[in-house]
């Protein structure tokens, strides 16, 4: 979902890329559904572990697993406390994206403000 999101609003100014720490086999259907209902596309998407988001590679990474994250390359961590919404009703499907929406775009504000402070 952050990734859908991101991809969306946010391709001004970063460049998303999603794993996880213990993927999922595929992704759910109620997670395409209620993204579905924002107009937002996860065509293409597929559940990635870690390395495959080469995350040495990344300035900032947003930790939704709830585990401490440690990076060898400096970037800046973000902890957003997200619920995993895996097997339960779509209502907390709904709750979940609302929560990731507002999240991602509070995170596209900043660094939008952050780019345009570094501007001459």
């Amino acid at each position: 979902m952050a990734e859908g999101f991101a991809r969306a609003y946010g391709s001004d100014v970063l460049e998303a890329r999603s794993a996880g720490l213990s993927p999922a086999s595929i992704v759910q259907d109620l997670t395409y559904s209620v993204m579905r209902a924002r107009n937002i596309s996860l065509d293409g998407q597929f559940p990635k572990d870690l390395p495959f988001a080469r995350p040495d590679e990344c300035d900032v990474i947003v930790n939704m697993s709830g585990a401490p994250l440690r990076v060898r390359n400096g970037a800046r961590v973000i902890n957003w406390d997200v619920e995993d919404p895996y097997g339960g009703p779509i209502e907390l499907y709904q709750r979940v994206r609302d929560q990731i929406e507002q999240l991602v775009m509070g995170l596209i504000l900043r660094l939008r403000s952050e780019a345009s402070s570094k501007r001459p």
